[in-house]
């Protein structure tokens, strides 16, 4: 109880315009937000979903400011049919790109090695910009995955910064990065991809590499970090920390650590935060993904930027969940991230009015009701504003 009253503390005392700020890096009052909408966000819905409406959700989303979209995944469709035509939504952006106001960088959840040389092969057919003249091309990939390793829901990583520079993942002006996604718990682990963890980690060992060496910098997901649906809540920090670092030794640039049920609490996240950080994993390696599924997300979120993170994954709408986890209701809706972000002084460069218009249109296409808070707040006084209409 003594913890539960100093995180509420916390929470509750007088907040300037940058006080949340702990970290050493520059612009420590800007936050990334990465938009997961058209692939963590989509893959739970029972609805059969058009390719011209992801590609659509796509182009609509990059033109709010985002930095960073997760657009697909590579996946069978016999695991996640609404993700079946991440293929021709990574053609769409190769060939038509999105407008936007600034360089995108574009993620791609792959499975197995499969999914690797399915990616590989429509980014083949689009030649990587290369001022050297040198084209490094696709390269096949000899890693076997277990064909049922399955996504589940990126930071300003230093390394991934720098891995963006080179040209050989970008095409027309945008970035293309791929990711994996790991379980905390050997339950979820054994549930999801029929191996145990230490499996996982050898099996996406030459996926990784094989990636890094074409050029994509990787991202690492690890799921049920703060609530396993087959475990419970008290997931070991110390389990999540040392898969952080095994991922980080494999070569992977960032680790998004995942409340895949949304089972997190405040003192349990600022646990596993602490026990992150006394492993040696640095903030600005790591990117938190809460699901709202307790109406925990945004306080959780509000530790998270106490502790110096300063990346947060988020869904349109509030959409999303894990057909692999009992339970788990949609992602944090990016619009209330970004009003609560705003209202601590944050900066993230993300159009909260326009963000609320796309929230509410995807939604009304795939037949849900728009929960989002702070988007609804936002449609109503852009009405209001509009004056009656006629």
């Amino acid at each position: 109880m003594a913890k539960s009253m100093r995180a509420v503390q916390c929470l509750l005392r007088p907040a300037g315009r940058r006080s949340f700020t702990t970290s050493p890096r520059a612009l420590a009052d800007h936050v990334r937000i990465i938009e997961v909408g058209p692939r963590d966000g989509l893959q739970n819905e029972k609805k059969s979903i058009s390719a011209e409406t992801k590609i659509e959700l796509v182009r609509r989303l990059a033109g709010t400011g985002l930095e960073t979209i997760e657009a697909g995944s590579f996946v069978h469709p016999k695991w996640v049919p609404q993700m079946a035509a991440s293929d021709k939504v990574l053609e769409s952006i190769l060939s038509s790109p999105p407008s936007a106001p600034h360089p995108i960088t574009y993620q791609w959840l792959l499975p197995n090695s499969k999914g690797l040389d399915n990616y590989f092969k429509v980014m083949g057919a689009a030649p990587p910009e290369q001022p050297s003249g040198q084209d490094s091309g696709p390269a096949s990939n000899t890693s076997s995955m277990d064909p049922n390793a399955m996504p589940a829901a990126r930071s300003g990583a230093e390394g991934m910064s720098q891995a963006r520079s080179d040209s050989a993942n970008t095409r027309n002006g945008h970035n293309h990065e791929v990711s994996i996604f790991m379980a905390a718990t050997e339950a979820f682990s054994k549930k999801n991809t029929n191996c145990s963890i230490q499996e996982s980690l050898d099996r996406f060992a030459p996926l990784m590499t094989e990636a890094k060496k074409q050029g994509y910098p990787v991202r690492a997901y690890i799921s049920v970090a703060l609530g396993c649906p087959f475990e419970g809540p008290d997931v070991d920090p110390h389990k999540v920390a040392e898969i952080a670092a095994s991922l980080l030794e494999l070569g992977a640039e960032e680790i998004s650590v995942a409340d895949t049920t949304g089972m997190g609490t405040a003192p349990r996240t600022r646990k596993l935060l602490q026990t992150l950080k006394e492993a040696g994993i640095r903030n600005e390696d790591l990117a938190l993904h809460f699901h709202d599924t307790f109406g925990q997300a945004l306080v959780n979120t509000i530790i998270s930027l106490e502790h110096g993170v300063r990346t947060f994954d988020s869904a349109v709408g509030g959409l999303g969940g894990c057909p692999y986890s009992p339970g788990a209701t949609g992602n944090v809706a990016t619009e209330d991230l970004i009003y609560t972000l705003h209202s601590l002084g944050a900066k993230t460069g993300v159009d909260l009015d326009e963000m609320s218009r796309i929230g509410k249109w995807i939604t009304g296409e795939i037949g849900r009701d728009y929960n989002s808070s702070a988007g609804k707040a936002t449609l109503s006084r852009l009405d209001r504003a509009a004056g009656p209409k006629l």
